[in-house]
């Protein structure tokens, strides 16, 4: 039995290792203007970036023309990917949907929509395909829109205004919702409000017209923390919040199906020696449930953690320097093995190995060139 096992091990293992994979990287095309042609501000990125991505190596496939795709996402079946467009523009943002298509490796636009307010920072797909919710930062509002079955965004049935503010000025003077995330189960909409110091939890039914037809309800986080994204574990039991100001990280017990939040733990995502102002901003749990990730833009590095199993609470393992600046954004890769950050300032995306008993982060010579990057997402 033990060789039979040793034997599926290895099995899986060269498997995974021979599997490919899209990684889109969203970008900052230019840094608050569009009324130049190009822009007065251009970084130089022409919008979405498609890459095959095997064995921990990119190769650049296509480039989708795009002003400012801040956010990506992809629905579960990997045919259609949603973007916040015109992010940081003067006028009102805009969520864009475009087709992934295999055969030409690239994407095929469908259409965009208002998407509701200024800024729009987050978007998110319902697992059953069929809803987007977009977070307006500047705004402080958020969009939800039933999708066709083309992948097209239709008009929003419902949009929300925040009106509240919190104590850390200029950041917290009126509402910035900063991410929305449906629960694994799909019932549940969160709304991640760094202005307002809040989680808003609306229960969700993707089966009807109006899925969201409650108030929802919102629970404090401490003052001047400025909540900012929020990943949860594969088992589905526990949730995590990075907070942006107060440069830790909440965790929580989930409750499935009713969506509610109870506080177990906060702790620091960053050394001992930093002082701040913290401005962290990415988190994300390793495929298996074993270790967490966050990263820190004043820092320039990733906050490591090992995830007690029977608890969801975390230990803290170390720091990791991103050899960049201005890690806005990561992702684990499917298989777990890769861990990829997305330095905005350095118009590069280095690429860590996994340490799998460890959960460490081991520096390749994986190093993608994209200018501004700010997301990343994989897909078959």
């Amino acid at each position: 039995m033990r060789l039979l096992a040793c034997i599926l091990t290895v099995f899986s293992l060269i498997t995974a290792q021979g599997q490919s994979y899209y990684l889109l990287v969203g970008t900052y095309t230019n840094r608050g203007s569009n009324n130049a042609t190009p822009p007065a501000d251009s970084t130089g990125s022409k919008g979405i970036y498609v890459f095959e991505w095997a064995n921990g190596h990119a190769t650049l496939k296509s480039i989708t023309p795009a002003v400012n795709p801040s956010f990506l996402t992809i629905s579960a079946d990997g045919r259609y990917v949603y973007a916040c467009t015109e992010s940081r523009t003067q006028q009102e943002g805009s969520v864009s949907a475009y087709a992934l298509d295999r055969a030409s490796q690239s994407l095929k636009f469908i259409n965009k929509v208002p998407s509701g307010s200024a800024n729009p920072a987050y978007v998110s797909v319902h697992q059953a395909g069929r809803w987007v919710a977009v977070a307006n930062y500047t705004g402080g509002s958020l969009s939800v829109y039933p999708t066709a079955a083309s992948g097209a965004l239709l008009p929003a049935v419902r949009q929300i205004q925040h009106t509240g503010h919190s104590v850390h000025s200029p950041n917290q003077d009126h509402a910035h919702v900063h991410s929305v995330l449906f629960s694994p189960e799909g019932r549940t909409l969160y709304v991640q409000d760094l202005g307002e110091d809040s989680i808003n939890i609306h229960p969700f039914n993707s089966a009807e017209q109006q899925p969201m037809a409650g108030a929802g309800e919102a629970i404090a986080t401490l003052p001047g923390t400025g909540p900012r994204h929020l990943t949860f574990h594969p088992s589905g039991k526990y949730a995590y919040l990075i907070e942006e100001l107060g440069g830790s990280v909440d965790v929580f017990q989930l409750y499935p199906g009713t969506g509610k939040l109870k506080l177990l733990q906060r702790i620091a995502a960053h050394a001992d020696t930093a002082k701040g102002p913290f401005r962290s901003a990415d988190i994300h749990v390793t495929p298996d449930g074993r270790f967490l990730y966050a990263s820190n833009r004043a820092e320039a590095n990733l906050a490591m953690f090992e995830i007690d199993q029977s608890r969801g609470t975390l230990k803290t393992i170390g720091y990791q320097p991103v050899f960049g600046k201005e890690p806005r954004n990561f992702m684990i890769d499917p298989t777990g093995g890769y861990l990829l950050v997305a330095n905005q300032d350095s118009n590069t995306i280095i690429v860590f190995k996994i340490d799998a008993q460890t959960g460490r982060l081991i520096p390749t010579k994986e190093k993608i060139s994209v200018p501004s990057p700010v997301c990343l997402i994989m897909t078959h």
